[in-house]
């Protein structure tokens, strides 16, 4: 294994987390902004309110697009699996 080999697995892992990790810190923090705004609207300070929307929101997101997000970390996981062999020689 050389040093491109290397890089490329952590670039690749390094894609695989963002696209993995990205669209639900992405929802959960537009639900943060939104319920922020309301909160200071309304001036209702309950830090609650904000983690159980927050859980909502990354819930929905999990039941909406997990399938694709665990298809790709598990398409990853294969990939590197099957290339171990080379990696040891």
């Amino acid at each position: 294994m050389n040093s491109d080999q290397a890089l490329e697995i952590l670039t690749n892992l390094l894609q695989v987390t963002v696209f993995v990790a990205g669209p639900l810190l992405v929802a959960s923090l537009f639900a943060g902004i939104v319920v922020g705004i309301v909160q200071a609207a309304t001036q209702i300070n309950e830090a609650s309110i904000s983690f159980v929307v927050k859980a909502g929101v990354v819930l929905g997101m999990l039941v909406a697009v997990g399938p694709t997000l665990a298809s790709r970390a598990v398409e990853y996981a294969r990939d590197n699996l099957e290339s171990l062999a080379h990696v040891v020689r």
